[in-house]
């Protein structure tokens, strides 16, 4: 239930709804000064989170720094980077695509010894590929070797990501230096969460940050649709925060 829930959630959470529901009220609303108002606010709330400027800040101050320059036994790649080709039937990478490119980077570099993918099927039957599955496939095709790969595909969310790869790294690598590697914005939550099952140990990898260091003037005065669509990821991260202290 609660897992169906997060996903109705997803769809409430976007700024472009709020403004939509607000101009279609006003459409149908019959008092005049009430119209003009909900119409005036619907405006209001897309110039705000439209603006790069305001978004760059707010996500940047979010976000987390690198961790430590070291070498790890174990890079947790947390999924969500990629989907399925319908064309091809090959993965198809997405914006967070970064998390898997970074991890990949850190492994030539000799950073990382291993990588464990960590991600089953999002969907709310929780059929279909595993996304896990694929990205363990893309990994061959590139010359991955496969003692390099560790897979956890059943999960559905980062509260399953954490639980099943504390069971499955406690019998294959109990002592392993681990690190996990997703998105800057989602790595707060992650933290949290799996900190209930390895403590205070791991370290975290930041990928695909949509903060903003430098600005031009045309984040501060030209709305921007990415920025009006990347608020979604920041309001579920914060919720997703309140709701897993509260539970902790």
């Amino acid at each position: 239930m609660i897992f169906i829930l997060s996903k109705v959630l997803l769809f409430l959470i976007k700024p472009l709804i709020w403004a939509c529901c607000l101009f279609l009220i006003a459409l149908f609303s019959k008092h005049t000064l009430r119209r003009k108002r909900l119409l005036i606010a619907g405006v209001v709330v897309l110039l705000f989170f439209s603006n790069g400027f305001i978004f760059g800040k707010v996500a940047d101050a979010y976000e987390a720094s690198y961790p430590p320059n070291d070498v790890y036994d174990v890079a947790i790649v947390l999924g969500g980077f990629s989907g399925i080709n319908s064309r091809n039937n090959q993965i198809s990478f997405a914006a967070s695509g970064d998390r898997l490119f970074q991890t990949l980077a850190l492994y030539k570099s000799a950073k990382v010894k291993k990588i464990m993918i960590a991600s089953g099927n999002g969907s709310l039957t929780g059929e279909g590929i595993k996304e896990a599955d694929m990205a363990h496939d893309y990994l061959q095709k590139i010359g991955i070797p496969d003692s390099v790969i560790l897979i956890e595909n059943q999960s559905r969310n980062t509260i399953e990501n954490a639980a099943n790869c504390y069971q499955l790294l406690k019998r294959k690598a109990p002592n392993a230096k681990i690190v996990v590697i997703t998105s800057a914005w989602h790595i707060p939550r992650a933290k949290l969460i799996f900190s209930k099952y390895f403590g205070e140990e791991l370290n975290y990898y930041p990928t695909n940050f949509i903060g903003k260091t430098e600005f031009g003037w045309t984040d501060f005065i030209i709305p921007n649709a990415e920025a009006l669509s990347n608020w979604e990821f920041l309001f579920k991260e914060w919720i997703g925060l309140v709701v897993d202290q509260i539970r902790a």
